[in-house]
């Protein structure tokens, strides 16, 4: 059998129209009814509406969660079954409940909480850089007390998160072909989400996490784990620490994976490990169209 391993898209994967075509689908028909109640909307109606209000953080993180859920779910259905999981920033929480850590209506509350904190973080700023040097980048940012590498997502394609003046210092002093400011409220997975993960902290430690069915990799710390309490404490230095997505693609073969299978709306995560690792066969579960049969 090929070990293959399943990893799930953040914030920034969105697009309009994600989870229209699993409507008909009685899961899925249940699991959009059910996230209303829980969040009070309609995760069907943002999925429709405007690019800036899905791209809202506070809207983002929960439909992204309720539809790769449900795709990962009905994916299962069909006989498919992942040897490891892996998500990126609000993807751990797909991977999470798909290895069982957590029930799906707790995770969904869990996110949303999460969204909401996030939403309400303002003054950071955050800047993707491709193609850049490396050495360069590394100096900068060790001379730059109010920023930090937040996601390092293959060997061309960084995140950088911190203070305005501190992106906009790394920005002028790393040569890099582009740079693109990024439209989020706060600086995430810096030292300034400390206050919002304080109290996320909190409420993770009302949650009872189970004993992963599936080994898990996380973004703080690109390591296997099933133990409940070592995935919980990644998952609370996650706010704060930084994605080592790049780290999480070069482990992929050494542990015998040879399969990725990207669930959820487009291709992020599939084209940042072809970049960083080769030979892997890599494919992509993006709506009803492209689940097993």
């Amino acid at each position: 059998m090929t070990k293959t391993a399943w990893v799930f898209p953040g914030q920034g994967s969105q697009a309009i129209g994600m989870g229209i075509d699993l409507l008909d689908i009685p899961l899925a028909k249940e699991r959009f009814a059910e996230a209303e109640t829980i969040l009070g909307w309609s995760v069907i109606e943002k999925c429709q509406s405007e690019v800036e209000e899905l791209s809202r953080t506070l809207y983002t993180q929960p439909c992204l969660y309720v539809v790769e859920t449900i795709l990962a779910d009905l994916t299962r259905e069909r006989g498919q079954q992942p040897d490891l999981v892996a998500g990126h920033s609000l993807g751990e929480y797909i991977a999470l409940y798909v290895a069982g850590v957590f029930g799906w209506a707790e995770g969904l509350r869990l996110v949303k909480r999460r969204a909401e904190l996030m939403d309400s973080v303002s003054g950071g700023m955050m800047a993707a850089l491709m193609n850049f040097d490396r050495e360069q980048l590394d100096t900068a940012i060790a001379a730059t007390p109010d920023a930090v590498l937040a996601n390092d997502n293959s060997p061309a394609q960084v995140v950088i998160s911190g203070t305005p003046d501190a992106v906009q210092k790394v920005m002028s002093e790393v040569k890099a072909k582009r740079a693109i400011p990024l439209k989020v409220s706060g600086a995430f997975h810096s030292p300034l989400m400390q206050a919002a993960s304080q109290e996320f902290q909190e409420i993770l430690a009302s949650v009872e996490f189970q004993p992963a069915n599936v080994p898990v990799v996380s973004n703080v710390e690109p390591a296997p784990s099933i133990e409940p309490e070592n995935l919980k404490q990644r998952l609370i230095n996650q706010m704060t620490g930084s994605v080592r997505w790049r780290e999480i693609s070069l482990l992929l073969p050494t542990i015998g994976i040879e399969k990725v299978v990207e669930i959820g709306p487009g291709n992020v995560l599939t084209g940042l490990i072809k970049r960083t690792t080769s030979d892997l066969s890599l494919e992509n579960i993006r709506n009803a169209s492209e689940l097993p049969s």
